[in-house]
């Protein structure tokens, strides 16, 4: 049975999310690569027991993530429940539903019936009685707000999760949500978006500042634009990258049409003393408005280079502006 490092909150800063009571750690551990039924189980167990052990306390997963799709959540619940089941209050859980995962007209999107029958089949595979955060994973225009809302309220009254949150939304899809959120006294805390230097919708569509603004969380997943914001890809591409072993998010094309900001990002990163990732991940928490990262790995020693940003994330004005001029901003 894992023993986790007694040192473990030593480092780590925890963010408080929104106006919530809920801390959350500045990186956490994303699932949706690496964790599949393809890959290697003792390199996932390597992986969370890394994390924990240095303070990374919340696990973020979705219904879909694989592959196959609903692996990932029976990784993770193998790993909870027999190496870290001792630790299971200590742990932030998520899950999510919105994309496809069965055959028929039940399987995806925001109804009642999809997403109430999707969490009872993510805590059966995880072996969870609850999760701490489950998410609407994408809007649904074909479906009333107030049915996806109404699931949300009720899975929390139900104890099957803590909080709720809302991912892929846009702020006037936010803004339509709220009123009902509000009105319910539904504990929704927090927002999934895509945020990275290279990928800025929340900012150019304000919902960025709308959040802190209204008090509510935000986590970035793809901070490091699938490894594009990594020196993986400043001499070629390898082998073992995502590019030639996955190539469903990132290819070859994306990689050259980026390369000579990539270049030029890592001169930037080289003169702040972190790696160009390091200095990716800084950059999203730079301002407070972000509550945490959302970091992928492969092996645990991405997940120790990653932490290494915690109290490093102030930049200069010029720096900043640097930045803006490589993106072309």
């Amino acid at each position: 049975m894992y023993k986790a490092d007694d040192n473990r909150y030593g480092t780590m800063q925890y963010n408080r999310c929104g106006k919530s009571g809920l801390l959350l750690p500045a990186v956490s551990l994303g699932f949706w690569h690496n964790f599949g039924s393809k890959d290697v189980y003792d390199n996932m167990k390597a992986m969370c027991f890394t994390a924990f052990d240095n303070g990374i306390t919340h696990f973020d997963l979705a219904n879909n993530y694989g592959p196959e799709a609903g692996s990932a959540e029976e990784n993770a619940g193998k790993i909870i429940n027999q190496e870290m089941k001792a630790y299971r209050d200590q742990l932030i859980i998520s899950t999510k539903a919105g994309y496809y995962m069965w055959e028929g007209p039940y399987g995806e999107w925001g109804s009642r019936k999809y997403l109430i029958s999707s969490l009872n089949q993510s805590l059966k595979r995880m072996n969870l009685d609850y999760v701490d955060i489950f998410y609407h994973h994408r809007p649904d225009d074909n479906t009333p707000i107030e049915e996806t809302i109404c699931a949300l309220d009720q899975i929390v009254r139900s104890g099957k999760a803590l909080y709720v949150g809302l991912s892929n939304y846009s702020t006037e899809q936010l803004k339509k949500a709220l009123p009902l959120l509000r009105e319910l006294h539904t504990p929704f805390i927090i927002n999934q978006n895509k945020y990275s230097i290279f990928e800025r919708t929340i900012e150019d569509n304000g919902f960025k500042d709308y959040c802190a603004e209204q008090g509510y969380g935000i986590i970035a997943f793809s901070p490091l634009a699938q490894g594009l914001l990594t020196d993986k890809y400043l001499n070629g591409i390898p082998e073992d990258s995502r590019v030639k072993r996955d190539g469903r998010f990132l290819h070859e094309a994306d990689v050259a049409a980026r390369l000579p900001q990539i270049k030029a990002l890592n001169e930037i990163a080289a003169a702040r003393g972190q790696s160009l990732a390091q200095m990716a991940l800084s950059w999203v928490l730079r301002d407070g408005k972000v509550t945490s990262v959302l970091i992928g790995a492969s092996r645990p020693e991405q997940i120790l280079d990653n932490i290494k940003i915690v109290g490093k994330t102030a930049f200069s004005a010029e720096e900043l502006a640097q930045i803006e001029k490589i993106c072309g901003r």
